[in-house]
C-alpha cells in the first residue's frame, strides 16, 4: 500500500481546518527541543492556538519523553552528533572540504537551517574577519603585559 502524498494531506487537513498532520513527529521534537528553523517552529506556534490535535500530538510526544522513551532521532538531535565539528567547518570557510562533505554542510545551513551549525559558522567567519592590525595589536598588548611581570619576578 502506497503513501498519500503530502499535498493531498493538506488539502484534507484544509477542508477539515485541521493542520497537525503538516508537522512531522520529528518536526514537534525538534520544536520542543528549541532547536527548529524559527520559520517553522512559528508555523508550529501559530498552529497550536487552534489545532486541538496537533496540541494533542504535542503532549504525547512530551509525555512520552519525560516517561523516559525517546527514539534514536531524537537521541540524535539531543546530542548533536552530526553536526559538523569546528575543524570542519574552518575547512568549509577556507574551501578546502572534500565537495560531498560541503554539500552536507551546506544542506545544513540551507535546508536544514541547523542552528547549530549556522552558530558555528558564524563564530568562525567572526573570527576570520578580524584584520591582521587587531590581531597583531592583541598579541603585542599580551606580550608586554606577560613581560612586565616576568621582570618584576627577577627583581624580587
Amino acid at each position: 500500500m502506497g503513501t498519500i502524498p503530502a499535498d493531498i494531506i493538506k488539502f484534507t487537513c484544509l477542508k477539515r481546518n485541521c493542520m497537525s498532520e503538516e508537522f512531522t513527529d520529528a518536526e514537534l521534537e525538534a520544536f520542543l527541543d528549541e532547536s527548529l528553523d524559527p520559520g517553522r517552529a512559528t508555523e508550529i506556534e501559530s498552529a497550536l492556538a487552534s489545532d486541538r490535535d496537533l496540541l494533542r500530538r504535542l503532549s504525547h510526544i512530551n509525555g512520552r519523553r519525560d516517561a523516559g522513551m525517546h527514539t534514536l532521532g531524537e537521541i540524535w538531535r539531543r546530542n548533536q552528533i552530526s553536526v559538523p565539528s569546528v575543524e570542519d567547518l574552518g575547512k568549509y570557510l577556507l574551501g578546502i572540504l572534500p565537495e560531498e562533505h560541503a554539500d552536507y554542510i551546506r544542506f545544513r545551513l540551507k535546508v536544514l537551517k541547523c542552528p547549530y551549525t549556522i552558530a558555528g559558522l558564524r563564530d568562525l567567519q567572526q573570527q576570520q574577519a578580524e584584520s591582521e592590525t587587531q590581531v597583531e595589536t592583541r598579541r603585542r598588548k599580551y606580550y608586554n603585559s606577560g613581560a612586565g611581570l616576568i621582570k618584576r619576578d627577577e627583581t624580587d
